[in-house]
């Protein structure tokens, strides 16, 4: 059934364009506070990622790792 407001011999519109394969999308992967200010702030920088070029991602993983890693020392020495 045609669309009452095209109006006749008008152009159909354009179909909506595919996302490119090589672009980065987000995951939408939603992350919970866990109340520890210095996790959550690693959460933070990572849900920060989401749409980002991978290999952006290598330098903020690791930064994450190693606040973690300080983190649980830090819990082993109180």
């Amino acid at each position: 059934m045609p669309d009452p407001q095209i109006p006749a011999g008008a152009p159909a519109p354009a179909p909506a364009p595919l996302p490119d394969p090589g672009e980065p999308r987000p995951l939408g992967v939603e992350l919970s506070p866990t109340g520890h200010p210095a996790v959550d702030a690693g959460l933070a920088r990572l849900e920060a990622l989401d749409g980002v070029p991978t290999d952006a991602h290598v330098t903020v993983y690791e930064d994450v790792h190693q606040r973690l890693a300080d983190t649980l020392a830090a819990l082993d020495r109180d």
